[in-house]
């Protein structure tokens, strides 16, 4: 019959569906391990009271006597006590980042605390502030330059204190802070990047942020006095005896999903003294001369991919050179037109999609599911408010750039100001795309995946840099759209199917997690408030309007799509398909990050401590997929690279081709300036491939930092002039010039002063040039120029 077929490929598609599912079934083990040495024994026995790390030194205390591990760790050196340590007992110490802090005790008490540090092979003690009352069986935690401290007052209840810029600054004083209700004395505190963690006598764990406390559960045991350490982003170490009397394990508590994980293996012994040391705990069991000392240290596990993982990545790298190399055989004698504008005959619903493919990079598809795993909704609300912008965008802006036929959009401000705008805007838009975009789009995920897979990072950006060089080439502008087109389906289809993925695994905890998502507000969306330090509606709207509406005029990246189009209607268009995308796109990202947090509280002990929250959905991938379709999201990452790549080194190219070549070219041909881009295509991304590998040699962040101060020194001005050229009549060339250096020098100043946050660099550059422009425009002579269709105000006739 001809149903037994179709009923028969349907069986074999659930049962490979129930294969790919099911090995999440036996998935429960740990994925750190703990490494664990002994420690030289002291010189000679001794009653131990206190462990400390000073500089990242181990420092063992005993009343009058002091000792140091050496560098090699081979040997403890003795140290003299310093004056003001004294033989007093310590009650506790806390270290992080070099700097040490410890609690000494009179008669039960502690009055005031020491900053300990190590300076030229010397112990110094320096004494801080004293507290406003001494107090009982404090314990003490540092994050930034504050030093946090809760302790009993004398008539039992509990205070919290801060002390900021602490062994910096002899000016400041204690602050008193809200105290944990209850009131229970405090076991351990410990500071996290999400706020202050405390556990108490009465078995909870509470949290102080943003001024507040707030519960975070019971705890899985009693953990040992004084011993915290925090880990990574977003862990916590700790010591638990489940029971009384039993040993002692170790547990790390997730502060994310606020769930507890085991660890491999227990602290055999009699356990005495503990303190954080590095990426772990350094302990002491026995006492005199049997004192014995060990350090535990966590170590991430690595996933090498399957070969299948490499035969599906290999099937896309390959399908990405077909679809360049058949638009090369069909277009080899190709005219400027052809390839830096695909024949201006892109369907508009291509170009759109195409548009959200370049949009979205390698750090959306990492980066969004993380921030929707460490917080909720709220920046999706950014997507929401574009779209608003895209509308004004495909009504009134990209129609009357593409009535011009530009290819390069720098040639607007010629035709509407003057060719040396045109030149120097088009100079420092290239300089900004391959320096702040090209090369850190190539590293990030390069980075995240070597994190997570064992690939070597260089090999990763060879591999994403080397393949798009190639079909970009190849095939121009239409490669560059057709394969975006591709890429968005890969990335997506592998998005979608990590979600599905994820909530089937739950299985009968499903119900649970979901409404632990409601209690948590994970999905929390939008926010009306007027605090301009959170994700606001106000913020995105503003954030929109300075770059979405005012900067998409100036993106070449960006506007080459919509340029590419049939008709001004048809680009118009390519917008509305794009703004279109992006909400369904940004849900399904968003979503990727609250479903790996209802998986990560179910199964925290399946997160590595040592990686950023940024790697969380690598991991995922890594680490819980099945073998194949891990192969399939990696490709995915690569396309969401490569999308935003190809597209990059194909503007700039043309950039280089039509403002540069064609200008100052003795005898400047059509195929001359195709041959002079397909070379740059070449340069830009070997330039970029060689910036990434840089790149791994610095601190991303602080590079990341600097890439978007960079845009927005530079980049603003040059979206004002713009916004003057589209929005007015008045504006003029030496009033716009003016405008734009004005602009630079004065974002340069108050970024020098630090005085704003970053990314308000581009939105204070925009204003600036806007104002000043225009001012200094009423000083020169209005514009004599025709300005029909080069303003929203004196359209082109149809």
């Amino acid at each position: 019959m001809p149903r037994n077929p179709l009923r028969r490929l349907l069986q074999a598609t659930g049962l490979l569906c129930l294969a790919l599912l099911a090995p999440l079934a036996a998935q429960a083990d740990s994925l750190t391990s703990v490494d664990t040495r002994a420690l030289p024994a002291l010189p000679e026995p001794a009653n131990v009271q206190a462990l400390v790390v000073v500089d990242d030194r181990p420092l063992a205390l005993a009343g009058d006597r002091a000792w140091i591990l050496a560098p090699d760790a081979g040997a403890w050196q003795p140290v003299a006590i310093p004056a003001g340590l004294g033989d007093a007992p310590v009650a506790a110490v806390a270290s992080v980042d070099g700097r040490a802090f410890l609690l000494p005790e009179v008669d039960g008490r502690a009055v005031r605390p020491l900053a300990l540090s190590w300076r030229g092979g010397t112990l110094l003690a320096r004494p801080l502030a004293e507290f406003p009352e001494p107090l009982q069986q404090p314990q003490v935690a540092v994050q930034g330059d504050t030093l946090y401290v809760a302790g009993l007052g004398d008539d039992g209840g509990p205070r919290f204190l801060a002390l900021a810029q602490a062994g910096t600054s002899d000016t400041q004083a204690w602050r008193a802070l809200d105290a944990w209700p209850g009131g229970a004395a405090p076991v351990t505190i410990a500071a996290q990047r999400s706020g202050i963690y405390l556990t108490s006598a009465d078995g909870h764990m509470r949290r102080w942020s943003e001024g507040a406390w707030s519960d975070r559960g019971q705890l899985p045991g009693a953990p040992q006095t004084g011993v915290a350490r925090a880990i990574g982003q977003a862990h916590i170490l700790y010591l638990v005896r489940a029971a009384p009397g039993a040993a002692a394990e170790l547990r790390l508590f997730h502060t994310i999903t606020d769930a507890w994980a085991p660890l491999p293996g227990t602290l055999s012994g009699d356990l005495r003294l503990a303190t954080g040391w590095g990426n772990g705990l350094l302990w002491a069991e026995g006492d005199g001369a049997q004192l014995r000392l060990h350090h535990d240290t966590l170590r991430s596990g690595q996933h090498l991919l399957h070969w299948i993982d490499w035969l599906v990545i290999g099937v896309y790298l390959l399908a990405m050179l077909g679809i360049g190399g058949y638009f090369y055989l069909r277009e080899q004698n190709g005219s400027e037109a052809e390839f830096f504008m695909g024949g201006r005959s892109i369907p508009f619903w291509a170009a759109g999609v195409s548009l959200y493919a370049t949009n979205t990079s390698s750090i959306s598809f990492i980066a969004i599911p993380a921030k929707a795993f460490e917080s909720n909704w709220q920046y999706l609300t950014n997507n929401l408010v574009a779209v608003l912008g895209l509308m004004f965008v495909a009504v009134w802006i990209v129609p009357l750039l593409r009535r011009l036929d530009l290819m390069s959009v720098f040639s607007y401000l010629e035709t509407r100001f003057h060719p040396a705008i045109r030149m120097l805007a088009s100079a420092l838009a290239i300089l900004m795309q391959i320096g702040s975009r090209l090369s850190v789009i190539l590293f990030l995920p390069a980075l995240a995946i070597a994190t997570i897979t064992g690939i070597d990072v260089a090999w990763s950006i060879l591999i994403m840099g080397v393949f798009t060089i190639i079909y970009t080439v190849m095939g121009g502008m239409r490669a560059v759209v057709w394969t975006d087109f591709v890429q968005v389906f890969v990335k997506m289809g592998g998005a979608v199917f990590a979600i599905i993925f994820i909530l089937y695994s739950l299985g009968s905890d499903l119900g649970a997690v979901r409404e632990a998502v409601v209690l948590e507000d994970k999905t929390k969306l939008l926010d009306f408030s007027f605090d301009l330090t959170k994700a606001t509606v106000w913020g995105f709207i503003f954030l929109v309007v300075f770059d979405v509406v005012l900067t998409f005029p100036k993106d070449q990246v960006l506007m080459q799509r919509s340029l590419s189009t049939k008709s001004d209607k048809e680009a118009g268009r390519s917008i509305w398909v794009f703004a279109a995308i992006m909400i369904p796109g940004g849900f399904v990202f968003y979503s990727i990050g609250t479903a790996l947090w209802m998986y990560y509280r179910q199964n925290p002990e399946r997160l590595d401590p040592l990686l950023p929250i940024d790697a969380t959905f690598p991991l995922f991938i890594a680490a819980e997929l099945p073998v194949g379709v891990t192969g399939l999201i990696i490709a995915g990452i690569f396309a969401a690279a490569m999308s935003t790549l190809s597209s990059i080194i194909n503007s700039c190219a043309t950039l280089l081709s039509v403002d540069f070549y064609d200008r100052l070219a003795k005898a400047p041909t059509e195929r001359g300036s195709v041959r002079f881009a397909e070379w740059m295509t070449v340069v830009i991304g070997l330039i970029g491939i060689a910036l990434a590998l840089l790149l791994s040699r610095f601190d991303i962040h602080s590079l990341f930092d600097v890439s978007i101060e960079l845009a927005g020194l530079l980049g603003g001005g040059f979206a004002g002039a713009y916004t003057l050229g589209m929005f007015t009549r008045r504006a003029n060339s030496p009033g716009v010039a003016i405008g734009i250096g004005s602009a630079i020098v004065l974002t340069t100043l108050a970024w020098s002063y630090n005085l704003v946050h970053p990314y308000f660099y581009l939105g204070i550059s925009i204003m600036l040039c806007i104002v000043i422009g225009y001012v200094a425009s009423l000083f020169f002579p209005a514009p004599t120029r025709s300005l029909e269709g080069l303003t929203v105000h004196t359209p082109a006739p149809r």
